[in-house]
C-alpha cells in the first residue's frame, strides 16, 4: 500500500502495493503497479486477497522488532514497562526507561509506531471492505475476506483505545478532499461501538472456526469478542454485569468447541512448528530467513556471547521481585520455563555462565540463537490460556466460582504444577484469577492490559492485589492518574491540530 502525504495524514490509502500472503508467508509475483489506483484496482478475487493480506502487516510491524538493531524500535516492548515488572540493560533504550519509571513522553517513537501501524491497517482495512463488495467474485469467499478486514480493523481499534484513548474514529477511506483529512477524536463508547460491530460482522461471514494458515479464524473472532466484552465490563466503560455475562458466553463458546487445547510443555509456546495450531488462537506470522521476526535480539542480554545474533541487546529482563512472586513449585519459575538466568556461550556450547539478570525464555527461539540468526517464531496475540483466564474472571463477576470457571483456571495451574483452587469466596477467586493472568500471560502485552481495565495491580512485594493509583513499581515510580493512558505522539499532534493530548503530557 502506498500512503500519501504521510506528513499531513497516515489514514490516506490510493494504490495497493502490497501483494503478501500473511497467513501462509509465501509472496506473489509483483504486477505493473504504475497504472494501479484505488479506483481500478479491485476487479478480481486475486485482488480482493493481495488487499486483505496488506491489513495484516501493520501488525507484524509492530511485534516483530528487536530494538537497535534489524528489527529497529520494537513498540511491543512499551506495555511491558509499563506493568512495572521489566528492566532493561540497553543504554539506547530511553523510550523503555521513560516509561519504566513513569516519566513518558510523547516523543516516545514506540507509540508513533503503534500509532501509525494501527492506523495504516486500518486505511488498508477501510478500503479493503468498501472495495471488495464490488467484485464480481465467489460470493463464500468474499464474505470471508470482508470478514478477515472487520476483524483486524476491530483488533488496531481495540489496542489504540486502550493505549490511548479518544482517538480518530475513520471507518471509510480517506482522500486528499475529504473531510477526515484532520479527524476529531472519538469517544471511547463510540470506538467500542464499531469494534463490536466490526466482530460481530466477521463472526457471521462464514471463516472456519481454525486456520492453520494464521489467518483470521472464527475462534480468533470469538475469542476478541470475548475479550472486548470483558474490558467493556471493566474500566473506563464501566459496563458491569451484562458485559460479564457477554464475555463469559463468548468465551464458554470458544471452550465448549473443543478447538483448542493447552500445550503439554511450555518449549511449545516458542516452538516456530507449532505456529497456529494447539493453544495458539491468533498470531502474527513470521518466516525464517524470508519475513523473520527480530525481537531475539531484544530479549537476549546484552553482548554475553550466547546468540548467534549480532546485535544482542538486552533490551529486557525480568525483574527480580517479579520472577521471585510466583508460588513455590509453579513450574513456570523453574530454569528455561519462562525465564533463564544461565544458557551456554556462543563461543564454546560446553560452557554456562550466569547471565546476572533474569531474561524472558518464553519467547525464546533456540534454532535462531543457537544457529541461524533468523527466526519464525510468530508472535501470539492470543492463546487459550488467556481465554479460559476470561472466562474464569467474566463468570465469576456474574455468579461467583463455578465448577467451570474453577477447572478453567486450575487446568492452568495444573500444567504448572501447582494445586487446584477451591473453597474461595468471590473475591479471593477473582483476586485468584488476577495472580494467575499476571503470571501466565507475562511478557505477552496482555498485563497492562489487564491492569488499565481493572485499576488493579499485583504488588509483587507484599503478594497482594493493591489499587493501581499510587501504587509503587518496583522501580520506585508511583502510578498516577494520567498514566492510565499512553500520549499522543508529537508527530501526530504536529499534523493534525484537532487533536487534544491526553490529560499530564
Amino acid at each position: 500500500m502506498k500512503i500519501k502525504n504521510r506528513k499531513i495524514s497516515k489514514y490516506l490509502i490510493c494504490v495497493i502495493l502490497i501483494l503478501f500472503v500473511s497467513g501462509c508467508s509465501k509472496f506473489l509475483e509483483e504486477q505493473d503497479r504504475s497504472n494501479f489506483t484505488s479506483d481500478n484496482y479491485f476487479t478480481n478475487a486475486t485482488q480482493a486477497e493481495s488487499s486483505v493480506n496488506s491489513v495484516y502487516t501493520g501488525i507484524q510491524s509492530i511485534y516483530s522488532g528487536g530494538y537497535g538493531f534489524a528489527g529497529g524500535l520494537a513498540p511491543w516492548l512499551m506495555l511491558e514497562f509499563a506493568t512495572g515488572y521489566a528492566n532493561t540493560e540497553l543504554g539506547e533504550a530511553v523510550e523503555n526507561r521513560w516509561v519504566r519509571t513513569l516519566t513518558n513522553s510523547s516523543d516516545n517513537q514506540e507509540g508513533r509506531i503503534w500509532w501509525e501501524q494501527s492506523y495504516k491497517g486500518i486505511a488498508n482495512a477501510n478500503l479493503a471492505i468498501a472495495k471488495i463488495p464490488g467484485i464480481t467474485m465467489d460470493e463464500t469467499k468474499k464474505n470471508q475476506l470482508l470478514g478477515e478486514a472487520r476483524f483486524l480493523r476491530a483488533f488496531y481499534y481495540y489496542n489504540l483505545v486502550r493505549i490511548f484513548g479518544k482517538v480518530p474514529l475513520l471507518t471509510n477511506p480517506v482522500d486528499l478532499n475529504s473531510t477526515d483529512m484532520y479527524p476529531l477524536q472519538a469517544t471511547e463508547d463510540d470506538i467500542y461501538a464499531v469494534i463490536l460491530a466490526d466482530l460481530i460482522v466477521a463472526e457471521s461471514s462464514g471463516l472456519p472456526y481454525l486456520d492453520a494458515t494464521g489467518r483470521v479464524s472464527l475462534g480468533a473472532v470469538k475469542s476478541l469478542l470475548a475479550s472486548v466484552y470483558l474490558t467493556m465490563a471493566g474500566y473506563p466503560l464501566q459496563k458491569g454485569n451484562e458485559y460479564y455475562q457477554l464475555a463469559a458466553d463468548k468465551a464458554g463458546e470458544v471452550i465448549t468447541s473443543n478447538s483448542y487445547t493447552l500445550f503439554t510443555s511450555y518449549d511449545d509456546l516458542h516452538t516456530p512448528a507449532n505456529k497456529n495450531k494447539g493453544e495458539n488462537i491468533f498470531q502474527s506470522q513470521y518466516t525464517a530467513l524470508i519475513s523473520p521476526s527480530y525481537w531475539q535480539s531484544a530479549i537476549v542480554p546484552y553482548n554475553k556471547g550466547i546468540s548467534v545474533y549480532d546485535g544482542q541487546g538486552g533490551a529486557i529482563f525480568a525483574e527480580l521481585p517479579f520472577v521471585n512472586s510466583f508460588e513455590t513449585g509453579d513450574k513456570r519459575a523453574v530454569e528455561k520455563q519462562f525465564f533463564y538466568k544461565f544458557y551456554t556461550l556462543a563461543s564454546d556450547r560446553t560452557v554456562t555462565i550466569d547471565l546476572g539478570n533474569t531474561y524472558v525464555y518464553k519467547l525464546f527461539d533456540a534454532v535462531a540463537n543457537l544457529s541461524t540468526a533468523s527466526s519464525g517464531l510468530n508472535w501470539t496475540l492470543m492463546r487459550y490460556a488467556e481465554l479460559l483466564l476470561i472466562y474464569a474472571e467474566a463468570s465469576n463477576e456474574v455468579s461467583g466460582p463455578t465448577t467451570a470457571s474453577y477447572e478453567a483456571v486450575n487446568k492452568i495451574r495444573r500444567r504448572a504444577l501447582l494445586p487446584d483452587l477451591s473453597g474461595l469466596t468471590k473475591d479471593q477467586f477473582r483476586e485468584a484469577i488476577w495472580k494467575e493472568s499476571c503470571h501466565e500471560l507475562c511478557f505477552e502485552d496482555k498485563t497492562w492490559f489487564n491492569m488499565a481495565r481493572t485499576r488493579k495491580a499485583y504488588n509483587v512485594t507484599t503478594g497482594n492485589i493493591v489499587n493501581l493509583i499510587g501504587y509503587s513499581f518496583v522501580s520506585g515510580a508511583v502510578y498516577k492518574e494520567k498514566d492510565l493512558l499512553f500520549p499522543i505522539p508529537t508527530s501526530e499532534m504536529n499534523s493534525n491540530k484537532n487533536l487534544i493530548q491526553n490529560t499530564g503530557y
